[in-house]
């Protein structure tokens, strides 16, 4: 036991201390040839152009100790070099098609069919999503299913670290966590090979954050940070493949909170803004502590405590009894739901938005009814008193505060009968009429007809409230808007009718059959 706690401990540092020299090679040969990938975008937080090629030494680091542990390894079965290759050669791909992206640019279909490309290797390899108890119970998921799953998998980690990587030593940093809560979990649970390569990892990681952290001198690169995300995807494969249990599957999920929580926002955030998935922007988390003031180090020393936090809280799934799961989720939805409320991320007030409109719904069918109703009544009267009874009817029973019926002109043959057309009917109605001089909102509706022109407006009222309006506006300025027109313009033919053509007497007329 104490031979092997020594092969752990030397297998750390001897990664740490290649990396840190294959970093330190890789920034002086970049910065010496001018290799400075890409030029400063607008999403980026530095100003100047710096190498994005430490993903290279990550790599080899990760190459050459595991070739040395595969030679001399006195593990047996337990370090497989056939299960080595087929977590190596997938990843391999993944660094390539990383590398040529920082060189010269891959679009996002590219990637994105590379990647499955080699999940379905992975997947070929016996790695894989057997089953999601959350969703089906502890039922196997099939050959299509499980495929799905674990492409879906292994495109959600692998990317999930590269949207992490907008600040200096953030996404190394957080990885560096979330591959020291596998190798803890996977170590626990005898799992030798996967904690060894996960310490690999891991020391590969620290001795490239020594020259990542803020301020930086070399980046990852999506040659690091896809590499990264797409081994610890399979890592946690492997320490999970065989799990059935709710707590087995969480564990890994939990162990990425910090990287599957940006995607995840980022994600819900464009969609809901109408904004391509892939499309890179100013809004992540860490963009989002910026802009309340805090440094690049605050800001990442933030989120290194989130990502530990969400490695502790895996760590606890270990030992599921008592309340340890409920506290557990408990906690993660708390802070989660904490977090986004400080972000301020306008898309997920709306979500609020909706989501408060859904539980009063009820409330909105109440008012839309009550306008469907004075729509279908309006179809059938012909006098204006009858219009400022259905409108005093209508208003009594929905959010509005009041209203106010003008009608200023008659159109058609019987303009001429107002001279001007300042002929002035009034049909007012509120809660209490006076709060009008207040401050308040008003919308104005026209009523008009196709080729007979304005026959007047009907005035709505609101006061000012926190609770919003609770009513489709729809439903007001097109059918009930309509209707109420068609009707105040029979309405106001009656009248001139019956009445002498004078503007007095209709005036006269009209204004009295609206008190």
């Amino acid at each position: 036991m104490k031979s092997l706690g020594l092969t752990y401990c030397a297998t750390f540092i001897v990664s740490l201390l290649i990396s840190f020299l294959l970093t330190r090679y890789v920034r002086d040969q970049a910065l010496s040839r001018g290799w400075k990938t890409r030029r400063v975008r607008e999403r980026d937080v530095h100003t100047t152009p710096i190498p994005r090629l430490g993903g290279i030494a990550i790599f080899l680091t990760v190459i050459a100790v595991v070739a040395v542990l595969m030679a001399f390894s006195r593990f047996g079965k337990a370090f497989d070099p056939r299960l080595i290759l087929s977590i190596l050669l997938p990843s391999l791909m993944i660094f390539l098609l990383g590398l040529y992206d920082d060189l010269f640019s891959v679009g996002p279909w590219v990637k994105f069919t590379v990647q499955v490309m080699a999940a379905v290797a992975i997947f070929l390899a016996g790695f894989r999503v057997i089953e999601l108890p959350l969703v089906f119970g502890n039922h196997s998921l099939g050959f299509a299913g499980s495929l799905a799953a674990t492409v879906f998998w292994v495109l959600l980690i692998t990317n999930a670290f590269n949207l992490v990587d907008g600040l200096d030593g953030l996404a190394a940093g957080s990885a560096l966590f979330s591959t020291l809560t596998v190798v803890v979990i996977s170590l626990m649970n005898g799992r030798v090979m996967i904690g060894l390569i996960g310490l690999v990892l891991a020391g590969a990681i620290l001795g490239f954050l020594r020259f990542n952290f803020n301020p930086a001198t070399i980046f990852l690169g999506d040659c690091g940070s896809l590499f990264i995300g797409f081994v610890l995807s399979v890592l946690a494969l492997v320490g999970a493949g065989k799990s059935s249990t709710v707590v087995a599957v969480a564990i890994p999920v939990v162990s990425f909170g910090l990287p599957i929580l940006e995607t995840g926002i980022s994600v819900v955030r464009r969609f809901l803004s109408g904004q391509p998935l892939f499309a890179p922007d100013r809004y992540h988390i860490h963009h989002k502590l910026l802009e309340r003031g805090l440094t690049q180090r605050q800001v990442v020393v933030i989120l290194y405590g989130v990502s530990a936090l969400f490695g502790l809280l895996s760590a606890l799934l270990l030992y599921p009894g008592g309340p340890t799961v409920g506290v557990v989720l408990f906690v993660i939805g708390a802070g989660i739901w904490m977090g986004v409320q400080h972000l301020n991320y306008p898309e997920f007030f709306e979500l609020h938005r909706l989501a408060r409109r859904t539980l009063e719904q009820k409330q909105v069918i109440v008012n839309n009814l009550a306008f469907r109703r004075a729509t279908l009544r309006l179809a059938k009267v012909e006098h204006l008193s009858e219009i400022c009874q259905v409108l005093e009817d209508t208003f009594r029973g929905n959010d509005f505060d009041g209203c106010e019926l003008r009608s200023a002109t008659l159109a058609g043959s019987h303009a001429t009968l107002f001279g001007n057309g300042d002929f002035d009917l009034h049909f007012t109605w509120g809660r209490v009429f006076s709060t009008f001089s207040v401050p308040a909102w008003s919308m104005l509706l026209e009523l008009s007809m196709p080729g007979s022109g304005r026959h007047g407006c009907l005035v709505i009222y609101k006061q000012y409230a926190p609770d919003a309006l609770q009513v489709d506006i729809n439903l007001l300025l097109q059918e009930f808007r309509t209707v109420l027109a068609q009707a105040l313009s029979r309405a106001l033919a009656g009248e001139i009718e019956e009445q002498p053509a004078t503007a007095e007497a209709v005036a006269a007329a009209a204004n009295s059959s609206l008190q």
